[in-house]
């Protein structure tokens, strides 16, 4: 593990000593205003994980103009931020760092301004939190000519469907300034376990983040007076009922961590295959039956494009392992 001696792009750095430590004061150029924090400090931080990167914005280690500041808050050209001494991603025996393979993913639409893939299961959208890489460290190096990609928003590593990558900075912030406005439509498709109620069509439940013992991130639903819960809506409209199963349109009015598997979980009907917030020994019988994932796509997307105002219309097909499995469980026709 070796010390980030400097923070280069996005910012000019000023260093100053504590001890043998080095803190960092990052200046926010105009090419980064607008940014999140987190994602501010996740590109320029270069090889910290990212559960380390949130740990010291939460313990108020990371400053903004001397103030303590969250990971949502928007940076602006010429604030000052602090960083404290943070420690680089594991490397490989010989002392080097994991090599990135470049890969391509499937387009559902590209132009100068963005690129939506269809990103499968199984792949984190980007390295940290044990992930030496994801889908924009390998679209960056199967795309060297590429001068900016980053990531409009995120799925977890398990959800497959429509991941928007940014060409330009201008895209990041408008399509970004869309998500927090919900001005985006995003519809997801679930297979969870048991007979949905068809009479259940809004969850409105605040959501609580907080970390497990060993670091890892969870989400449950809090009271509505909970000072730390944050508003979250989810849709859900019954599409299908299958043998044991209900395939639910799920639309998120909000974009919370975990949402849709933590409301659909709070209703006693979790996502199947969800390793997190569903039941262990159920999903072991759904692997012997094929399932070998958790049932969550994002299959529909819309938005305004940014350079154009065009309302866009996306959509993924639901991946042949998920289509199998559905085949499966579907009831035999009635004669």
């Amino acid at each position: 593990m070796t010390l980030v001696n400097s923070i280069i792009g996005g910012g000019q750095t000023l260093a100053s000593r504590q001890g043998q430590a080095q803190i960092r004061s990052v200046v926010v150029d105009e090419e980064s205003a607008g940014q999140r924090l987190d994602n501010f400090l996740i590109r320029h931080l270069k090889g910290v994980p990212k559960t380390h990167v949130y740990r010291i914005i939460r313990s108020g280690e990371v400053r903004v103009n001397k103030g303590r500041a969250r990971a949502d808050t928007r940076v602006e050209a010429g604030d000052v931020v602090r960083v404290p001494p943070v420690r680089t991603a594991e490397r490989t025996a010989d002392g080097s760092t994991v090599p990135v393979p470049g890969r391509e993913f499937p387009v559902l639409m590209e132009d100068e301004a963005l690129l939506a893939i269809d990103k499968p299961a199984g792949v984190a959208v980007h390295g940290g939190s044990g992930v030496s890489f994801g889908v924009i460290e390998q679209l960056r190096q199967a795309r060297p000519q590429a001068r900016f990609l980053e990531l409009v928003h995120r799925l977890d590593r398990e959800t497959s469907g429509i991941l928007l990558v940014a060409r330009k900075r201008s895209t990041l912030r408008h399509l970004q300034d869309q998500f927090r406005d919900r001005e985006t439509g995003k519809t997801y498709l679930a297979l969870v376990v048991g007979d949905w109620p068809a009479s259940r069509k809004v969850i409105d439940l605040p959501l609580h983040k907080y970390l497990l013992a060993d670091g890892e991130r969870r989400v449950k639903v809090v009271g509505k007076d909970d000072p730390d819960g944050m508003k979250s809506v989810t849709l859900v409209k019954v599409r299908e009922r299958l043998s044991g199963f209900t395939l639910l349109e799920v639309t998120i009015k909000t974009g919370r961590t975990h949402q849709i598997r933590v409301h659909l979980a709070s209703q006693g009907h979790p996502i199947a295959g969800d390793d997190k917030y569903g039941d262990f020994e159920h999903n072991k019988a759904l692997q012997r039956l094929g399932l070998r994932r958790m049932f969550l796509h994002a299959w529909h997307l819309q938005f305004n494009h940014p350079a154009t105002g065009v309302r866009i219309k996306l959509a993924a097909t639901l991946p042949s392992e998920l289509e199998r499995f559905l085949h499966h469980v579907r009831p035999p026709p009635t004669v």
